[in-house]
């Protein structure tokens, strides 16, 4: 592998994943309008959440098996291009109905994209660096969400315009995937027979599809079901207005940008099992300290504390395509992380209904709660810590 793919691949991965993630973010940013444009109740206004991360659940079987079958480079511009389309369409919606559908088809691009770049940096970098590779990548999730922000902040409320310019921005990544990417080199070494989904459940590699799933489906869960509604529990329960959400948010961002990071070098020190247990517990105690602070001095710096340790997603990148083989790496990587984003599409619906009686801070308590089983269930998985250990679950 000539040195100059991997940083191809690397940067090209980072802008890709920037987009897809701006993309999911924006919802959560513009959804007390959008709830004003339609007259939607706040389980309405969940339910437009839901739909998007079901169509992500779905991709879980798509996306992986496009890749592992066609090529990890084919199922990146498919991706790209649906959501991208489908977002740049929103502005033409005429109501409540045609939004969610909307929203799932682009969910079926959305979610092919992690499990599509994870799978590329994981083949082009060597296993020693793999860890902060993957990470670096998947870090421009929380630059996603300060791009998605600062454009809420200058377009709210015409969240028609956002999601317009938001999906017709995806050209910028399909150019550069198009045009600067060549196929993995190891994919297309192995490419035999095609590849099926039941090979992931086969005796061999059923534990770690299984509990790989669980423990993706219970952190991601816990962190759609605060993210989502964290910008309306700010605005609403502390009095905070829009503007200074989005400051508050882009803060956040931040934080959790030098997490991915700091964490990325974490996982190839100690090993990925360890880092994500780090991850998911930090994530678990600090939530419950963002949620009771009053304070707005004390919120401003919270936020990024919390942030910080929500890197488990960058971990998975490299841990979940490292417990499977080349030949169903995507389908097995994606497979447990989007089943778990789609487990995760009844979070904002389920936390917007627990808001009506309960408020939103209980709901975000809970949040916390489930994402420390999440890191119970993480200590029945391998340490993949080396590249020597790698092969022997992934070769």
């Amino acid at each position: 592998m000539r040195t100059s793919v991997k940083w191809v691949v690397l940067v090209g991965a980072f802008v890709a994943y920037t987009f897809d993630a701006l993309e999911i973010l924006l919802l959560s940013y513009a959804l007390p309008d959008i709830r004003s444009t339609f007259g939607l109740t706040t389980t309405q206004g969940g339910l437009l959440a839901t739909a998007t991360l079901l169509g992500i659940g779905v991709s879980s079987v798509t996306a992986g098996w496009l890749a592992d079958n066609y090529g990890r480079k084919r199922a990146l511009l498919l991706s790209l291009a649906v959501f991208g389309i489908f977002t740049a369409a929103l502005p033409l919606v005429p109501n409540f109905e045609v939004f969610l559908l909307l929203r799932f088809l682009a969910g079926l691009g959305l979610g092919g994209v992690w499990g599509v770049v994870s799978t590329y940096v994981v083949e082009t970098w060597p296993a020693a660096q793999r860890g902060r590779a993957v990470a670096f990548v998947l870090s421009s999730f929380p630059v996603g969400g300060v791009i998605a922000a600062l454009l809420a902040g200058w377009l709210l409320p015409d969240w028609r315009l956002l999601f317009f310019l938001a999906g017709a921005g995806v050209v910028v990544p399909l150019l550069i995937v198009g045009l600067f990417f060549t196929e993995s080199a190891e994919w297309a070494a192995q490419k035999s027979t095609p590849v099926k989904v039941a090979e992931i459940f086969s005796p061999a590699l059923r534990r770690q599809t299984l509990l790989g799933t669980a423990v993706a489906g219970l952190a991601l869960f816990a962190w759609w079901g605060g993210s989502t509604w964290l910008p309306t529990f700010l605005h609403t329960d502390r009095g905070i207005p829009t503007a200074t959400v989005a400051l508050f948010m882009t803060v956040l961002n931040l934080g959790m940008f030098v997490g991915y990071n700091v964490f990325g070098l974490i996982a190839d020190r100690i090993g990925r099992k360890y880092a994500l247990l780090l991850s998911l517990t930090g994530v678990g105690l600090t939530l419950p300290l963002y949620v009771v602070a009053a304070d707005r001095a004390a919120l401003l710096w919270l936020g990024p504390l919390f942030a910080f340790f929500a890197a488990f997603t960058g971990i998975f990148g490299s841990y979940l395509g490292e417990l499977f083989p080349t030949r169903v790496r995507a389908t097995g990587a994606g497979f447990c992380f989007n089943v778990g984003r789609g487990v995760s599409a009844l979070a904002p619906l389920t936390l917007g209904a627990l808001a009506t009686g309960a408020g939103l801070g209980t709901g975000l308590l809970v949040c916390a709660g489930i994402m420390l089983c999440a890191a119970v269930v993480m200590a029945f998985l391998p340490n993949l810590r080396s590249a020597a250990e790698v092969p022997a679950l992934a070769r």
